[in-house]
């Protein structure tokens, strides 16, 4: 009788400081909550670093003995000069320099962890990655420098390019949060159609403790809340677009109409600019940039909040959207690339290069009670349709494609089934 085949391991990369990461962080968490919870004999493991930690990951993992710690000096690590402050753009630029380091933008290659641990599938979860003859799984989040290269410094450019296009060509399995998404690296990077998938996410917030009346109490005396205000989580990205809110929020002022705004979201080096920028307008103290809050107190403005508005002019898979319809919030969002595709009939659009027409779709909604309640309602069912558990059994059924593991119907349905979103 031959020997039984040992279970297919999959190791995660989750490189990354508390924060740090933003949708990348959020996907991290709720796969590795979703994984835990699926019956089956797969093993997973996360790539993390010591200096960075993990114990944002570890609430979500099925034992602790899943992570595979690497040396922030080694070669593998391809985020190795990042530092925990500031998050997000200096960190990437940072990791940027390390590549360019080792030659003309190159991929490093593994330092043969993964491989010494019997790695069968590694899922490249963030931009970075390294070259390994492990079947890989890359996952792509948008080709933002492509649409948007002014926001990007000609060395962080030419770096997502061959980072992104190198580790494209040499992963078994390219996996996108959109069918936008897809039909852009069809189009700009020529990869087979075959080679793409679109896994839509689920909102982390399912997995987010759920705020009682002291929370509430206590998320509203923390940051200083007014009675009514709008919401918007999002890092301090010139793509996230809060300089056309801003003058969003003036216009209404200017009609008599005062909206607040709440804005959540770690705060980078175009943040000063926003500061400028709602002085110049007489906003200081109709506008409150809160900072990075953690699950629970996102939870609670969410729950506070009277509309989420999301102006953003570039996204590969809106999250915010799918967190405000699961905390029956109504939305007003920009129509840029993917967001329209997820709002559908749950929210009002606006192009939002037009302050004007985001002022038009705040007055509405903000003074509409009864528009509020149908869209929340709207919301609610869009999101019904998506859960972790759904998420993560579509990536496991590529972890096991990639590992030449037979695919159950059940597996095979979910690839063949057309995206969501």
């Amino acid at each position: 009788m031959p020997a039984s085949r040992a279970p297919l391991r999959v190791c995660l990369d989750a490189r990354l400081a508390d924060g740090g990461g933003g949708g990348v962080q959020q996907l991290l968490m709720g796969l590795a909550g979703g994984l835990a919870r699926l019956p089956g004999d797969e093993e997973y493991r996360y790539l993390v670093r010591p200096d960075l930690g993990s114990a944002w990951l570890e609430p979500y993992l099925r034992d602790p003995g899943q992570t595979i710690a690497v040396d922030p000096g080694g070669r593998a690590p391809a985020r190795a000069t990042l530092d925990r402050f500031p998050a997000a753009r200096r960190l990437a630029q940072a990791a940027y320099r390390a590549v360019r380091s080792l030659g003309r933008y190159r991929v490093p290659p593994s330092d043969g962890r993964i491989e010494a641990a019997g790695v069968d599938v590694m899922h490249f979860s963030l931009p970075m990655g390294f070259t390994t003859s492990v079947p890989s799984l890359y996952q792509v989040f948008d080709l933002q420098h492509l649409h948007f290269p002014e926001y990007f410094d000609r060395h962080t450019f030419r770096a997502r390019e061959a980072i992104y296009r190198t580790l494209c060509a040499r992963a078994e399995a390219v996996v996108v949060m959109s069918r936008w998404v897809r039909q852009d690296v069809l189009e700009r990077y020529g990869l087979p159609a075959a080679k793409l998938h679109v896994v839509n996410w689920a909102p982390i917030v399912d997995t987010y403790p759920v705020p009682g009346p002291d929370d509430l109490a206590d998320v509203r005396a923390r940051f200083g809340l007014p009675e009514a205000f709008a919401f918007f989580p999002a890092v301090t990205w010139r793509h996230k677009n809060h300089l056309r809110l801003l003058e969003a929020l003036r216009l209404l002022r200017d009609r008599g109409l005062r909206v607040d705004l709440v804005c959540s979201g770690q705060q980078n080096e175009f943040f000063p600019t926003l500061e400028r920028r709602v002085d110049r307008l007489g906003l200081r103290g109709q506008v409150r940039f809160v900072g990075y809050v953690t699950p629970l107190q996102l939870q609670g403005l969410y729950r506070l909040a009277r509309l989420m508005v999301f102006p953003s002019k570039f996204e590969g898979g809106g999250m915010p959207v799918f967190e405000a319809f699961h905390a029956g919030l109504a939305i007003a969002a920009s129509t840029a690339t993917c967001i329209p595709d997820q709002v559908g009939d749950a929210g009002l659009l606006f192009d939002p290069d037009d302050p004007a027409a985001i002022a038009s779709a705040l007055e509405r909604l903000w003074l509409d009670e009864g528009l509020r309640a149908t869209l929340a309602d709207r919301g609610r069912e869009r999101i019904a349709r998506f859960s972790w558990e759904r998420t993560a059994r579509h990536y496991r059924a590529l972890y096991r494609r990639l590992g030449g593991r037979p695919l159950p119907p059940e597996d095979e349905a979910l690839l063949a089934a057309p995206p969501i979103v």
